[in-house]
């Protein structure tokens, strides 16, 4: 059997998409026994269109939660962390999106995914699904990512744009990090903070008071992959002043940031760290 290279490709998508979408992430890799990666929680959606081995995705807080043997699914936002499973060669492109661009490709209030990940068939239309195809059969990474130039600049032109208030309040809670009041938030749009959580779990997936502790959590996650990034021996890490990193990143004190590291990725941060595994 001829060997197959591990191959990862970085895509930028046509400047009328960056707005909604920052890149495509192409990926082949081989794995001849089960590779089982944990991923982090996150304020994201996430896209897997694949054709190559299947995958398993388990919540270890719910078994109905994951889905198992598909090449393909969408994972909607996550309050917590959860493990990929496969065997085999797979390959395929990764999409990242913001909970407000799913909410339009897939055409979808988000409320349905939360802390779920289901196959395509699950999901209106089959338009995912022969993109899908066409990217299977596509000649090499640069179609590839044309392709899903096309295809998502139809979608989103065919899909009506969300509320524009909710799409201000989403900017917002971004902008601060996480660290904006979700009171102040409410305040500034005119609705009650009830109503304010009532519009984020139906088309963003989770609360805003969630949301932002997560928008939190990813920059000091960041943190953690710039120390894994430096090149160390194992057991000579460079510490870390995580006091600093959880004042930096709008945490209270360090305690809560390890509370949410604990929650959306399984371990602590120094723990992550001396095990070379961000995540």
């Amino acid at each position: 059997m001829t060997p197959v290279d591990d191959e990862l490709v970085l895509g930028v998508p046509e400047i009328r998409l960056r707005p909604f979408v920052d890149r495509y992430i192409g990926y082949r890799e081989r794995a001849d026994v089960p590779l089982v990666r944990r991923e982090t929680a996150g304020a994201f959606v996430v896209l897997i269109l694949g054709w190559g081995a299947p995958l398993d995705v388990a919540d270890p807080r719910s078994a109905e939660r994951g889905v198992e043997r598909v090449d393909s699914f969408v994972a909607g936002t996550f309050d917590g962390w959860c493990t990929t499973r496969t065997v085999g060669v797979g390959e395929g492109v990764e999409l990242l999106l913001t909970p407000l661009t799913a909410r339009r490709v897939l055409g979808l209030p988000l409320a349905g995914l939360t802390n779920r990940a289901v196959g395509l068939g699950h999901l209106p239309g089959r338009w995912l699904e022969q993109l899908r195809h066409q990217l299977a059969d596509a000649g090499g990474w640069p179609q590839r990512f044309a392709l899903l130039d096309a295809a998502l600049a139809d979608r989103l032109a065919a899909c009506p744009p969300v509320d524009p208030r909710l799409d201000w309040a989403w900017r917002w809670l971004t902008a601060s990090g996480g660290r904006g009041g979700v009171g102040e938030l409410a305040t500034q749009l005119g609705w009650s903070r009830r109503h304010l959580s009532a519009r984020f779990r139906e088309d963003v997936g989770l609360p805003p008071k969630t949301a932002a502790r997560l928008m939190r959590f990813q920059h000091a996650h960041a943190a953690l992959r710039a120390a894994a990034a430096t090149g160390s021996p194992p057991g000579r890490e460079r510490a870390v002043d995580w006091a600093e990193v959880a004042v930096r990143c709008g945490y209270y004190d360090q305690s809560h940031l390890i509370r949410d590291f604990h929650q959306f990725a399984g371990a602590t941060p120094a723990a992550l760290l001396a095990a070379r595994s961000p995540v």
